[in-house]
């Protein structure tokens, strides 16, 4: 019988970040697959700086080696926010996400 591939990293002890983004209308929302390298932290910053997401409304990070989990999402933000002058542009969905994140 086949099995499905754990979403836990092999990497022993990284930060896991997954991304609940909003595709609207019918489609609702769903976590994002990613890549297993493409889970940190600094890709997450960068592939939302890119667009990669089309409305990202929570980010969790999880750690299994050190056992915990938590809603980081207020965090992500504040670092996007803190980044902004980096950027030529910041992508809407960006602006969006941080302004709801500050909203909570």
């Amino acid at each position: 019988m086949r099995t499905s591939p754990s979403m836990v990293p092999h990497v022993g002890d990284q930060d896991t970040y997954l991304v609940l983004d909003d595709f609207g209308g019918r489609f609702g929302r769903a976590w994002r697959e990613s890549d297993e390298e493409s889970t940190d932290r600094e890709t997450l910053i960068r592939d939302l700086f890119a667009g990669e997401y089309s409305n990202p409304v929570r980010i969790v990070a999880f750690n299994t080696a050190e056992g915990w989990s938590r809603d980081v999402t207020v965090d992500i933000a504040d670092e996007l926010r803190r980044q902004y002058a980096e950027y030529d542009e910041v992508p809407t969905s960006v602006l969006r996400f941080v302004e709801a994140a500050h909203r909570r």
